[in-house]
């Protein structure tokens, strides 16, 4: 009979389709790998640009690394010499000024001790005559005999009449055995002819320690060297590289006479390993210090992720296809709205934590703070402070300037105490009208003494006009308590109050002035 047309068996049997509809399923079929190969391209692209800028982003990573890590070394060498420089050149005067025939040993001896105890770099302090005998040190034996005549820079001395310090090589004790760099200057007599050395002496220990301290990777280093390439102090330390020449390492031939500070990739001359370096001169001393992380330990992480992401790539090429592209885009529209919202709800609570004035936290701030900060102090057994201040007289300033120049005067206190709290991790706040309060964690009292003081020079550099006041400048008045919460039991409102009781003692004092419960007089 008429109708639609059977599908006509094939050769084996089986019913063949209609040409137009394996055509068509043909045009899906292709359409489906097309666009299956499109996501994996598409994946693909996505993953190498990522593989990429990450690639890059630790090698920026790690260049502000080293530049940061070069310049705390620089910063604290520098300061390691000056503190003996100074030291050194005020003794000298004195020495000179005393005569170095009649110098009063005993005296000195105690001076010297005192200073040693003070500075912790300080490996000894020592006085020589023109012929190289010990005059006076701060060591409680002097070796019999103890003549320096020999050493490099006692000759230096003896035969150059400039007066400034000179940094030596590194050289081994006579007297204890140690590692150190000495800082030595001549001493004249009235007439200018060569009267001795003053000598004082870092330990290398004392630069070992702080560069054990960073945390950088097994192969990374830290170096301390002169401007002639000589090493004083490297990290890792082994003593047989100590006075080894960095002069025909690429930095101090091509990079060092160019700039004083930069960054280079290269391979280091003392183990040839290749480091990202960040180098910098000191700018006082004829010193320079190298940074360098390892191009294994930059890479290392972006290695393994690398890997990482190859075998989640083909596991989801395999697997997801399509779906796994649009669950990602998903995944990662729904990351960026959370991250918005989370924006959001920061800067939110940032504007309902600070004080509108003075910029500064506000009361609730330091509520949350402290309750935080307590916790924290008792389970690690660390000390707590807490400062409380007060502006002198601010009732009157504010009936003799009104309240737009009482505004003025609390916002300008407000940033001056902000200058002089140093840490990002204290806290000043305005607790309410004229008072103020300064949360130090991990602060005992001589610290928060310390940045007492510092908060009330401060406000009296200010220097603004307080007719009603004594002084006729404004001041302030500050009350300071310390605990330590693993000690004993405190809580927020009695560490607020003790504060507080301060601020009034002081207050009952005179004014212008910090108490603190274990001063006895303010």
């Amino acid at each position: 009979m008429l109708g639609r047309k059977q599908p006509r068996p094939s050769a084996n049997g089986a019913i063949e389709k209609p040409p137009s509809k394996t055509r068509r399923a043909g045009a899906t079929f292709r359409l489906i790998v097309s666009f299956m190969l499109l996501v994996i391209v598409a994946f693909l692209a996505v993953e190498g640009w990522r593989t990429w800028r990450d690639y890059h982003a630790a090698f920026a990573a790690a260049r502000d690394s080293v530049t940061n890590l070069a310049r705390a070394t620089a910063q604290h060498a520098e300061d390691a010499i000056r503190q003996v420089d100074i030291l050194t050149a005020a003794l000298g005067e004195r020495v000179e000024g005393d005569g170095i025939h009649t110098i009063n040993v005993p005296r000195i001896h105690r001076l010297l001790v005192q200073q040693s105890k003070i500075m912790p770099q300080l490996h000894g302090l020592f006085i020589y005559g023109a012929d190289g005998q010990w005059i006076v040190t701060d060591k409680e034996v002097t070796p019999e005999t103890a003549n320096n005549a020999d050493r490099d820079y006692f000759e230096y001395h003896r035969t150059h009449t400039d007066r400034g310090v000179r940094i030596g090589e590194v050289v081994r004790s006579r007297s204890t055995d140690d590692l150190i760099i000495p800082i030595s200057r001549r001493l004249n007599y009235p007439d200018g002819s060569f009267a001795g050395v003053l000598l004082g002496t870092i330990k290398v220990s004392y630069f070992v320690d702080y560069y054990g301290d960073f945390k950088i990777d097994d192969k990374g280093a830290l170096v301390l060297a002169m401007r002639s390439g000589t090493i004083l102090v490297r990290r890792p330390f082994i003593a047989s590289v100590v006075g080894k020449s960095l002069a025909n390492s690429e930095i101090f031939k091509g990079y060092l006479p160019n700039s004083n500070e930069g960054i280079a990739e290269v391979k280091a001359v003392v183990d040839d390993t290749e480091r990202l370096y960040a180098y910098r001169a000191l700018t006082t001393y004829p010193l320079v210090v190298e940074a360098g992380l390892s191009r294994d330990s930059i890479t290392a992480a972006w290695r393994r992720d690398l890997l990482k992401t190859g075998w989640v790539l083909l596991c989801l090429i395999g697997v997801l296809g399509t779906f796994g592209l649009i669950v990602l885009n998903q995944l990662r529209q729904r990351m960026v709205m959370e991250r918005e919202l989370r924006h959001a709800h920061q800067a939110m609570r940032d504007m309902a934590l600070t004080d509108s004035l003075t910029g500064l936290g506000n009361r609730r701030r330091l509520d949350t703070a402290l309750i935080d900060e307590l916790r924290l102090a008792r389970r690690q057994g660390s000390w707590l402070s807490l400062i409380m201040l007060d502006v002198d007289y601010f009732k009157r300033y504010n009936d003799r300037y009104g309240h737009a120049g009482g505004d003025d005067c609390l916002s300008a206190v407000g940033t001056a105490i902000q200058q002089a709290v140093k840490r990002p991790g204290d806290l000043a706040v305005r607790y309410g009208g004229e008072e103020f309060t300064v949360l130090l964690p991990n602060t005992d009292s001589a610290g928060a003494k310390q940045v007492t003081e510092d908060i009330l020079q401060t406000i009296r550099a200010l220097d603004i006009e307080h007719l009603e006041h004594p002084l006729g400048r404004v001041t302030a008045s500050a009350g300071i308590t310390s605990c330590q919460p693993s000690v004993e039991d405190v809580t927020p409102a009695a560490l607020l109050k003790a504060a507080d009781t301060q601020l009034y003692t002081a207050k009952q004092q005179g004014r212008n002035r910090w108490c603190c419960a274990d001063e006895p007089v303010c």
